[in-house]
This record gives structure tokens, sequence and C-alpha cells, in this order.
């Protein structure tokens, strides 16, 4: 049986950029982007998350649409094989967003300290 170690309370925020109803930008999407531009592949990047190509294409697709341009450029297959990048507006996109999380968390530090004392510490 697998011992659990217990797990300091920590501060996790989560943002999603909202375009009407719709989610542009969020954890999840900032995720696939990151495997995307590591893998050079949606279906790389799909795998790496457990979620199927069609999810990962969809949510592409959703990002593509929601931004004044698109965030993921796909390169079509020859001999070698197909695969997919992030545009320049992808890149600054990925990193204004994981900009934002790390701003936000220094900015919340101070009253993080002082709530996390009430937390009961749990097991992993």
């Amino acid at each position: 049986m697998a011992t659990r170690r217990k797990q300091p309370p920590r501060l996790e925020p989560r943002f999603r950029v909202m375009s009407g109803r719709v989610i542009a930008l969020g954890p999840g999407k900032v995720e696939l982007l990151r495997h995307i531009a590591n893998t050079g592949s949606i279906t790389a990047a799909a795998a790496c998350m457990k979620m199927s190509y069609m999810r990962a294409w969809s949510l592409v697709q959703t990002m593509n649409h929601s931004f004044r341009e698109p965030l993921v450029e796909t390169v079509r297959g020859s001999t070698g094989g197909g695969g997919a990048r992030l545009t320049p507006a992808g890149r600054t996109v990925l990193e204004l967003y994981l900009e934002l999380e790390a701003t936000a968390v220094k900015a919340a530090e101070r009253f993080w300290l002082q709530l996390a004392p009430w937390l009961k510490t749990q097991t992993g």
C-alpha cells in the first residue's frame, strides 16, 4: 500500500478569459498551448493531456476564433507528416497569461500567508 505524503495547502489562481459566453482562454487551453509549443503537434499535445484529438482540435478552434489573430497554425502533412505551432500571437498570449498568473500569485501572497494557517493539512 502506497504511503500518502501530507500536502501543504497551496493557492492556485485559475483565470478564465471570457469572450461573450465562450471561454477564450483558461488553464486547460493554456496547458494545451504549452504542449503544442513543446511537441509541434495537436495530436501529441492531446495525448499528453489524455484527451481526444477532436477535443483538442475543438479547443484550438475556439481559441483561434476568439482572438483577433489565430493562436495556433497547422502545417499540412507530407512524407514527414504535418504538425502545429503557435503563431507569434499565440506565443504572446501564452506569455501574457502566464505573467498574469504569476503577478496574481505575488499580489495575493500577503493574504495567502494569513489565510493558509486556518486550513487543515490534507493528505495527498
